[in-house]
């Protein structure tokens, strides 16, 4: 008897000294098959510089469904691995409607805030429910916040495909917030202005956006006429160039100046109209409107880097839907109709910016030829199988709504619209008399990247009361797109040298339960997780008993 004490307080003793040479010198192994809890090396820097606590509020907890507790528990195993990296990383699960009298009240104070909830129905077998959960994460560091969207939006997917995607998100979300709250030293951004461009309050949804990650000012080309060499010095202090929906033709001059930019190393996002034509045209008494193309003067332009943007319409039977109003007064209604002229258009994932993303909703865009050189392009996002172009100049009716589309028409699908192009770019005036001149003309530059979409509404949001709504929200008929989340991975991707933006191409697979296997089994499965132990204790009793008694019987 003594001897069997002995042993057991030294088995013990082994377990608490291995327990805290273990907690000085924490050890971890990834065994999955994704190796879901090994962070990639950019997501490690982003936090190895954080000399004061990061405390992170994740707002997941209380009575969750089974598919939010899979998101909490991800969230937390992911967190677990960023604290190992560096012990200044804090956090708590709390549930923001606990305890709270006036609920109503604070989801509002929430959504104010930008946390806008999720409502989830559940049901079993006797009754339906509805919870409303708030999938975000706060993260504190220095007097600054950064808000952290744990749940993504997915058109049409279920509960479990929506957090299964989310999951797959959660490792770049935190390594992004991390860097956005670390930054000191941002990248400048210039929204080129002077060829009539949409209006800044129709960019203010994205512009807030991306100020956690960039400075942003203005460029007006206007002055390149009487002083280039100094439009251009300007633009040089910028890292990136945005030329968001011109409708007013370039210059030589102006179009030189961009090239020399480009060609010294700056960065570009071209969002290109080639057809003049908006949905607000034909809300007019006949109902219709003439679309026409739209000379800006571009085409050579584009042409040398490999790229022709041409003057037509996409027309996809996958479409997004507008509203419009019928009848009169008080009596009118509004009902969301289909329009083949707003594709909704699926990502490729075939890159980082676009990997894991939801649809993106475009708006009277054209397609794109891209054409062979020394460049490498890759396109992000093309029409679906079942579109086909229509020519310009044409009349657009809002009757289309009421004339269903002929599929045998729709033959002329696949068509690019959206093309990052990359490499080392030459000027595309080499070679060619120069409109004007400059102090220091250069024919080739290091390597670059440019990206082109023949759409220049993709980053317009809508307004609401005269005040900006979220970029992707159409407030007709309700819907998220995911026309942001581009534009911010493109940015990123165009001007980020860690190689954070990489993280989304990590993969994670996250088995749920069969629903109509649980329903249809669970008797079954009850009796095997409660009877099998209490036969298996009872068998494991009888046998420790029997051998007891042969070897100690006589």
């Amino acid at each position: 008897m003594k001897k069997n004490i002995i042993s057991l307080v030294k088995a013990l003793v082994f377990l608490i000294l291995a327990n805290m040479i273990a907690g000085f010198f924490p050890i971890r192994f990834d065994l999955t098959e994704d190796h879901r809890f090994t962070l990639a090396e950019p997501s490690i820097n982003t936090v190895t510089g954080f000399n004061n606590p990061v405390i992170i509020d994740i707002l997941l907890d209380g009575n969750l469904t089974p598919e939010f507790l899979k998101l909490q528990n991800e969230t937390r195993q992911i967190l677990e691995t960023f604290a190992s990296k560096n012990k200044n990383i804090k956090y708590s699960f709390v549930d923001p409607l606990k305890g709270v009298e006036q609920i109503d009240g604070t989801i509002t104070e929430l959504q104010a805030l930008g946390l806008t909830p999720t409502r989830v129905t559940t049901s079993d077998n006797t009754k339906v429910s509805q919870e409303i959960v708030f999938p975000w994460a706060m993260v504190n560091y220095d007097n600054k916040t950064i808000r952290v969207p744990l749940l993504k939006n997915k058109l049409g997917a279920t509960t479990e495909e929506r957090v299964n995607s989310s999951v797959q998100h959660l490792e770049y979300a935190f390594a992004d917030a991390f860097t956005k709250i670390a930054l000191t030293d941002k990248k400048r951004i210039a929204v080129i202005k002077g060829n009539g461009e949409l209006e800044d309050i129709y960019l203010a949804d994205f512009l807030t956006s991306i100020r956690d990650y960039y400075n942003i000012g203005a460029i007006t080309l206007d002055s390149v006429a009487t002083d280039p060499q100094k439009v251009l010095d300007q633009l040089k202090t910028y890292d990136l160039a945005l030329v968001a929906k011109p409708s007013q033709p370039f210059t030589d001059g102006e179009k030189y100046i961009m090239d020399q930019f480009m060609v010294n190393g700056g960065k570009s996002v071209w969002l290109i109209d080639p057809v003049a034509m908006e949905l607000d045209s034909l809300f007019n008494e006949r109902g219709n409107a003439m679309a026409l193309p739209l000379d800006l003067n571009l085409n050579d332009f584009f042409f040398s880097y490999g790229a022709r943007i041409n003057a037509d319409l996409v027309n996809d039977m996958y479409f997004t839907q507008i509203v419009l109003a019928t009848g009169d007064g008080n009596e009118a209604q509004y009902n969301p109709l289909p329009w083949l002229y707003n594709p909704m258009v699926f990502s490729k994932n075939n890159h980082p910016i676009n990997n894991n993303m939801e649809a993106l909703r475009f708006q009277f865009t054209s397609s794109i030829d891209t054409l062979p050189n020394a460049y490498k392009k890759t396109i992000l996002y093309q029409s679906s199988p079942l579109s086909k172009l229509d020519k310009v100049p044409r009349l657009i009716s809002l009757d289309l709504i009421n004339t269903p589309p002929k599929k045998d028409l729709y033959n002329n699908g696949n068509q690019p619209l959206a093309v990052l192009i990359e490499g080392e770019f030459s000027s595309a005036f080499d070679n060619r008399i120069k409109p004007l001149k400059l102090t220091r003309d250069l024919p080739k530059g290091p390597a670059n990247k440019m990206l082109v979409v023949a759409d220049g509404d993709i980053i317009k949001n809508q307004l609401r009361n005269g005040r900006p709504l979220e970029l992707g929200y159409d407030k007709w008929t309700n819907s998220y797109y995911g026309n942001k989340e581009f534009l911010v991975n493109a940015f990123n991707y165009l001007l980020d040298d860690s190689g954070l933006i990489n993280i989304r191409n990590k993969k994670v697979a996250i088995p749920f339960l069969d629903e109509v296997k649980t329903a249809t089994q669970k008797t079954r499965w009850q009796i095997v997780n409660i009877g099998v132990p209490i036969v298996l204790t009872l068998l494991f009793g009888w046998l420790f008993n029997f051998f007891r008694k042969r070897k100690y019987g006589h």
